[in-house]
């Protein structure tokens, strides 16, 4: 399994558990990535730890926060999926890469988690 894979995994097992998911953001909001072919993705991470290095390596003041996995799904994935954004997903690495799902596919991934 890649490592993006793994992180993924590792995403979808951990949220399902805790049932937290966590962020990073500033005053205005959280940062997103705008991919080549122009979709734009929303990250997000399993635990503190994974988004506390995320903060560290975009700096320019982004604080963690976390929100309870029932709003998460509830809220940010429907408005994600109407603003056609996608979901990173424990992204990683020195350049916080990895995969991205659209609000469904994380919907059915957390459903399909064990």
């Amino acid at each position: 399994m890649s490592q993006s894979g793994s992180q993924a995994a590792a995403f979808f097992r951990d949220v399902r558990e805790s049932r937290m998911v966590w962020l990073v953001r500033d005053g205005d909001g959280s940062p997103t990535h705008l991919s080549a072919d122009g979709t734009r993705s929303l990250p997000f991470w399993s635990t503190s730890p994974r988004a506390q290095r995320a903060a560290k390596i975009w700096g320019h003041g982004l604080r963690v926060e976390s929100m309870t996995l029932d709003i998460w799904c509830d809220r940010v994935l429907p408005d994600a999926a109407r603003d056609g954004v996608v979901i990173g997903i424990n992204w990683s690495g020195p350049r916080l890469v990895g995969w991205s799902f659209t609000p469904r596919e994380v919907l059915n991934r957390l459903a399909a988690a064990t």
